[in-house]
């Protein structure tokens, strides 16, 4: 049956099927580990939203924190949230230990928790763009931003390392049928068709975050261990297939390998991006 046949109920329970996988995919490993390497892409975009001390805060898809930490740091008023219970945890021990005033609870980034117009600025880091119902997703960032309010996302875009690298796994483990690529918020297009003419501006700049490895073997073996999608794709192949896998990983790390040594340095494409909202 394709989604233009299906009841809006049926819909509806195909996006809570695909949701609730996606839950368990990042619940595996712990993405904690992996994001923490990936703080100063927060640090950034915090400064091009410019954000004001006293500012409310919401970072969507918080994840361990990343962003929602680094707007704490510039004393605003701060909520992140995600729907993996243990990442949550991770980010309220981070917090507690930098002595940061972050709140950090249960929200889905196709349901924000919270009323109109609630926050100054709207974030997200690597988080929103997974949301399966990607207007949907939009629409929420845009109903919990005030008017006048900024909302800022850093993407991975579809032909940067990482885009490369969900692409090479699709191919051992496809993804949902119907649902589209979560790679499209890192293409301006898909991003204009998002947010249309509710937004005063929309500025983007594309931006390398630098993946740093002692080796293809230490970067496969980091992610296999601790990368939800990552390590659900290795637990659904035989012995053969994730061979083959590693495989293709080692050769696309080769590509886009920049040290000129034996470790790794991988720059990996995103798109920085600051809308104001009307």
């Amino acid at each position: 049956m394709t989604t233009t046949t299906m009841t809006k109920d049926q819909t509806q329970l195909d996006l809570a099927a695909v949701k609730a996988r996606q839950q368990a995919t990042w619940s595996a490993g712990d993405f904690s580990v992996i994001g923490g390497m990936q703080v100063i892409v927060s640090e950034l975009l915090c400064e091009a939203v410019d954000l004001r001390a006293s500012q409310r805060v919401l970072d969507v898809a918080t994840g361990s924190g990343n962003t929602a930490l680094a707007a704490a740091r510039r004393n605003c008023e701060v909520t992140g949230i995600d729907y993996v219970p243990a990442l949550l945890e991770r980010a309220r021990e981070r917090a507690a230990a930098e002595r940061l005033p972050a709140a950090f609870k249960d929200g889905d980034a196709e349901a924000i928790p919270c009323p109109d117009a609630a926050y100054d600025a709207v974030l997200s880091t690597f988080g929103v763009m997974f949301a399966p119902h990607q207007e949907q997703a939009a629409r929420e960032l845009l109903r919990a931003c005030k008017s006048g309010g900024r909302i800022g996302l850093a993407n991975w875009t579809p032909a940067g390392f990482t885009g490369q690298m969900f692409l090479t796994i699709s191919k051992y483990v496809p993804p949902p049928s119907g649902v589209p690529s979560p790679m499209l918020w890192g293409t301006e297009a898909r991003l204009h068709d998002l947010f249309g003419d509710t937004i005063q501006t929309l500025e983007i700049t594309r931006r390398n975050f630098v993946f740093r490895y002692r080796s293809a073997e230490h970067f496969i073996e980091t992610f296999r261990t601790y990368f939800g999608p990552m390590n659900k794709a290795f637990a659904t192949l035989d012995t053969t297939r994730q061979t083959e896998l590693t495989n293709d990983l080692t050769a696309l790390l080769g590509q886009f390998n920049r040290s000129g040594d034996a470790t790794l340095a991988i720059p990996s494409e995103y798109l920085e991006v600051v809308a104001s909202k009307w």
